[in-house]
């Protein structure tokens, strides 16, 4: 379990992550999303224990990270961006250093090394110098030591960082496998991943959370969430527009793709009507739809709607105030 409350950090007089409130218990995968410069890294270092709070407290599975640093730590496994690696040590070398680190010996620490190994997909490259590991290879070697220790939370910074997509779909895998039993947050810029592997996510700007819930709350939030999409020939176009007005209570948009065939869209609503019904009542007018089809909405336009519209919190000015 993760309970961060009130998270506050000022360096000098910028405030760079304010007030910051979020809990994630076992069995959660939480997405932390923001822009460049938002205050992600800032609040995951703090969760880490990295870094300490001007405010606010952070405890990890019941102990406190400032007060009971060592409990915690033991407690979390992190990924930072950009994780340290020895580039002279072969990546067994590596994990059976931080093994050591950790307080394993002998037989324990081989079998743990072996487990990560596989869970992570390192043996093809295991005795190599990490120096010599592709980027893919390099943040699967980061990972694994995270997970030497078998942490009940994981704090992962850009885990599919430099992954080629088979690389990307393992790991996804890995994370919901392990989020079965263990508090997961994953900070990315993919937002794809949020629908891939997170079970709820957060939206952080300018150092504030605009935005906390699953991938539907926040796709919601889209004007054109759950909107029917209708292709059909052009000369049947003004019919069909016909047709879909009797459903909506706002304008039916129309667009002409590349094969001259109109596209209509029925913007979504509370209460939409049933894919059948509207159907039949083409199909009862005489038009053919070519095709049909439901838009949920992409998490990257709400990422933009929330980052760039009227839900964002003004900068911090230097004196730590709001502009």
């Amino acid at each position: 379990m993760i309970d961060a409350q009130g998270l506050t950090k000022r360096f000098t007089r910028l405030l760079a992550v304010d007030q910051v409130t979020l809990r994630v218990a076992p069995g959660e995968v939480l997405g932390f999303l923001g822009p460049n410069g938002a205050g992600k890294t800032t609040t995951m270092r703090m969760i880490a224990g990295f870094l300490e709070p001007t405010e606010g407290s952070v405890s990890v599975c019941g102990h406190d990270i400032v007060h009971q640093p060592l409990a915690a730590r033991r407690c979390l496994g992190y990924l930072p961006e950009g994780a340290p690696l020895y580039g002279d040590m072969t990546a067994r070398g590596f994990l059976s250093f931080v093994g050591e680190v950790r307080g394993y010996r002998g037989r324990e620490r081989v079998q743990r090394v072996q487990r990560v190994v596989e869970l992570v997909s390192l043996q093809e490259v295991i005795d190599r110098p990490i120096e010599t590991l592709s980027k893919g290879f390099k943040r699967r070697v980061a990972l694994a030591q995270a997970m030497l220790h078998e942490p009940p939370v994981l704090i992962l910074d850009e885990p599919t960082d430099g992954l080629d997509p088979n690389q990307k779909h393992d790991v996804r895998g890995l994370i919901r496998t392990l989020s079965k039993e263990v508090a997961i947050i994953v900070s990315t810029h993919i937002l794809e991943e949020v629908d891939a592997i997170c079970t709820r996510a957060v939206i952080i700007n300018h150092g504030r959370i605009i935005a906390d819930g699953t991938a539907d709350d926040l796709l919601c939030r889209l004007p054109e969430h759950n909107s029917l999409l209708v292709a059909v020939d052009g000369n049947e176009a003004a019919t069909a527009r016909s047709v879909l007005q009797r459903f909506a209570d706002r304008p039916v948009v129309e667009t002409v793709d590349v094969d001259a065939r109109v596209q209509l869209r029925l913007l979504g609503s509370a209460e939409a009507p049933p894919l059948v019904h509207v159907t039949q009542a083409l199909h009862d007018a005489g038009v053919t739809a070519r095709a049909i089809s439901v838009d949920r909405g992409r998490m990257d336009d709400v990422f933009r709607l929330l980052t760039n519209g009227s839900d964002v919190h003004p900068p911090a000015k230097e004196d730590g105030r709001r502009a």
